[in-house]
């Protein structure tokens, strides 16, 4: 069954979250690109056109790894990764993209724009630009830049222009105030391939059903090698894309765990965390009514985390849904945690995982020695780490050149 088939949420809610909180100047085009998913959705030949490019560009399916030595390591349940890391330009990102791209251009633009916050949603977009013909320009925090340049200039080969945004903190918040800014002003040819779950209606629901072909892959993979479901899935959230794919086909299974992990930075007793669901309170921003980090006024607060790409103030609003049913669970990693994490995969399993998926991983070897051994959980690599080595490195107090 195509992952696109689902039908919108009532008025984009997921329950009192979600919504289109946008300028009037906006609301005709976002009209039109729900009127043209909810078209193309279930058009055969366009998902057989996504398809093609997700499986023999892309590489899909991504492969659900048995870690043995870790499982053997930690004891308990045994531990899977679902590789995202090895989908091509390296992350879950490309799934997204690639769906939205090829929407933008049925719909007859000829140019998209997308922020980014650790460079991969901006690679993946220059990427996806630069295979199906369209100009691309990328938003990123100055900030961002300069502790990811390696992805920066990725998209600058793949043929994009990027803007360092220089507002704010300079990160991911930034960098998305910003790309809302330029489309507003130039809708007629352009689309704002949006990277999370997150913003207006319909864009959390196109962002997850495009990603939920991760969830449908480990579900089927899982079942295969185990002949059972998982005790728990994990994944890093921030705007929580790849969480949600992750999560997607295991919502109605009850028995499973769905487990989110937010960036605690330096811990959600300071101020330097992007503890969202930990720490936040329900807001509109960004287009959108989910759960924000904000100040006693109000205000959206500064957020911080040691992952350029969870350093986001806020969650989509599936996820605060989620949250508020309690059907999933959402737990706090700090940096230290993270970095521990992210050198623990690479000795025992040979993995240099993305900083972000280090946090699902570090969660990982809290639960999994409290699990049975004939149960399984599944951890979502949702990157490679290639980026993240130089800023581990500088953590850890050593200097090396990018």
């Amino acid at each position: 069954m195509s992952d696109l088939q689902g039908s919108f949420p009532r008025k984009g809610r997921f329950g009192d979250y979600g919504g289109q909180y946008i300028p009037e100047t906006l609301m005709n085009e976002i009209i039109n690109l729900e009127k043209a998913y909810n078209h193309y959705k279930d058009d055969p030949e366009f998902n057989a056109e996504l398809t093609d490019l997700l499986n023999n560009y892309a590489g899909r399916p991504s492969l659900l790894y048995y870690a043995e030595k870790m499982s053997a390591d930690l004891g308990g349940a045994k531990i899977y990764l679902k590789r995202e890391d090895l989908n091509h330009t390296g992350s879950h990102k490309i799934n997204n993209v690639l769906g939205q791209v090829l929407l933008a251009k049925k719909m007859g633009k000829t140019r998209i724009i997308a922020e980014t916050g650790a460079g991969q949603h901006g690679v993946a977009a220059a990427t996806a630009a630069a295979l199906l013909g369209l100009e691309c320009e990328i938003f990123m925090g100055k900030e961002d830049t300069e502790r990811q340049a390696l992805n920066v200039y990725r998209m600058e080969l793949l043929g994009a222009k990027v803007n360092a945004v220089i507002s704010g903190t300079q990160t991911l918040k930034d960098a998305v105030n910003e790309t809302m800014r330029e489309w507003v002003g130039r809708v007629s040819d352009t689309h704002y391939v949006l990277g999370s779950v997150m913003g207006p209606h319909p864009f959390p629901t196109i962002v997850r059903d495009f990603q939920s072909v991760i969830s449908r892959e480990a579900r089927e993979q899982i079942l295969k090698r185990e002949g059972k479901l998982p005790a728990a899935v994990i994944a890093c959230v921030g705007g929580g894309s790849n969480a949600i794919g992750m999560f997607y086909h295991f919502i109605p299974d009850k028995t499973v765990k769905l487990i989110g992990c937010e960036a605690a930075g330096l811990g959600v007793d300071t101020e330097k965390h992007a503890a969202t669901i930990a720490k936040g309170s329900v807001g509109i921003f960004h287009g959108m009514k989910s759960y924000f980090c904000q100040n006693d006024e109000g205000q959206i607060a500064p957020v911080y985390s040691i992952s350029a790409g969870l350093d986001y103030p806020g969650i989509g609003p599936e996820h605060a849904s989620l949250h508020d049913t309690g059907r999933a669970q959402y737990v706090p990693v700090s940096d230290e945690e993270a970095v521990s994490a992210f050198e623990y995969l690479a000795r025992s399993e040979g993995i240099i995982c993305a900083i972000e998926s280090a946090h699902a991983v570090a969660h990982a070897r809290i639960l999994a020695p409290k699990i049975g051994n004939d149960e399984n959980i599944i951890i979502c690599l949702s990157g490679r780490g290639d980026k993240d080595v130089a800023a581990i490195a500088r953590y850890r107090g050593s200097n090396i050149n990018e």
